[in-house]
């Protein structure tokens, strides 16, 4: 359930991750086993150009299918995916505009166009408006001299509102639809060479929770203990970080504000990952620090049943929606629930992942799209008992043409978070 952003963004109290930002570890303070660390740098092999190239060819034929005349984005993954540009938003426009036919073309503010073409690596075609023009009428503009016609307009998913509603007005004639067909039907599928640096990032975030796991130590805060695993994600290369909680905290899906401190017999739960050339990962153990009881056991053990069942029922051809369903009838058959009711599981069984820690689709009851080989997902019912304890299991698959495959292997046992 981790989201790289949603860490970065943690004092300000985002969902997905603790509300206690992380202690930094000096190097001194580290334990052994984190200090030892060295990156792990030598076997990533970033997207090539010509992936990216193709990558522009399969949305123009995703355009032309779905009638949209041309998709326009700004700074963020998508823009990144297609052209593996990196830019700030801020109040003034930039944006790529990726038409269904003929050259890419940047709308840039003109104060800034030297930078961006140093930066550009698709495209020569950039066209700059001064701050007291309209850069949503150089975007109609485009789209009208490669087409011909004011046209229909996709816009990515996370454009701003502000940016899609210039574009309608300054534009009479225009159509402004989703620009999902496109830009979900490219990055829904992976690569083998996604594949391979989302393997890395699991390998990656597997690496840095064995080096922290046996560092927690009795009285140690969520923030401390935090911080060793971001110093390890650190240590070995990577931007990375994890949402961690203890005892009855752990029931919360996306952690407390609330400061806390281990104990024997409590659960702990850490949930987070790492970016390898921007593709992210997603992992959740669970454990008790010290002896479990029978009934942390037997939740536990609940827990890792229903994981299977939902890693049993991902099929290609399979709707998403079944997978939840196969997880969930694990839990409601043992007496929790029913639904998303507590104690129980609340939330989706689990997400997409790709270059966003949380992208689509997700395995979630009504959606009924068909998985499909390349697609990556997150296999994560929790149980969560408020007042008691909270248990999560998550690691990553993607569908190939004979099932689903982990990306990681499953934690075995709560004694054995890694086997």
């Amino acid at each position: 359930m981790y989201n790289r952003r949603d860490f970065l963004l943690a004092t300000a109290g985002v969902a997905g991750v603790s509300l206690i930002p992380s202690a930094v570890a000096e190097p001194s303070d580290l334990p052994e086993s984190i200090r030892s660390l060295s990156p792990a740098l030598d076997d990533v092999v970033p997207i090539s150009d010509d992936e990216r190239l193709s990558r522009i060819e399969k949305a123009r034929r995703l355009m032309k299918e779905n009638k949209i005349d041309a998709i326009v984005m700004e700074s963020g993954t998508s823009m990144r995916y297609f052209s593996d540009m990196r830019w700030g938003n801020s109040e003034r426009t930039f944006a790529l505009v990726i038409p269904a036919k003929g050259d890419l073309a940047w709308v840039c503010p003109a104060f800034e166009e030297q930078r961006a073409r140093e930066l550009i690596r698709f495209g020569t075609d950039v066209r700059t408006w001064e701050e007291d023009e309209s850069p949503y009428k150089l975007i109609g503009s485009i789209v009208k001299e490669r087409t011909g016609r004011t046209g229909r307009i996709g816009i990515e998913e996370r454009l701003r509102f502000f940016i899609a509603d210039g574009i309608r007005k300054d534009n009479p004639g225009v159509e402004v639809v989703s620009g999902d067909p496109v830009t979900v039907g490219c990055r829904v599928i992976k690569s083998p060479a996604e594949l391979a640096l989302m393997q890395k990032a699991n390998d990656i975030t597997i690496e840095a929770y064995k080096a922290s796991f046996g560092s927690l130590k009795e009285g140690m805060t969520q923030r401390e203990f935090g911080g060793l695993i971001s110093a390890a994600f650190r240590n070995l290369g990577f931007p990375g970080g994890a949402m961690v909680s203890f005892g009855e905290y752990t029931a919360f899906p996306h952690g407390s504000r609330t400061p806390q401190k281990v104990k024997e017999g409590d659960m702990v739960l850490v949930d987070g990952g790492c970016s390898v050339e921007g593709y992210q990962s997603d992992i959740t153990r669970t454990f008790v620090f010290g002896k479990p009881t029978e009934r942390q056991r037997t939740i536990w053990n609940l827990e890792r049943t229903a994981q299977d069942a939902a890693f049993a029922a991902a099929k290609p051809g399979v709707p998403c929606e079944n997978v939840d369903a196969a997880a969930r009838k694990v839990i409601t058959d043992a007496g929790f629930g029913p639904g998303y009711k507590l104690p129980g599981l609340p939330h989706r069984t689990g997400h997409g992942i790709g270059m966003d820690g949380h992208e689509w689709t997700n395995f979630v009851k009504g959606n009924k799209t068909p998985m499909k080989p390349g697609m990556c997902f997150s296999d994560e019912p929790t149980i969560c008992i408020y007042g008691e304890f909270g248990i999560r299991l998550e690691d990553c698959l993607h569908i190939t043409e004979d099932g689903a495959k982990m990306f990681t292997k499953q934690s075995p046992s709560i004694d054995q978070p890694f086997g």
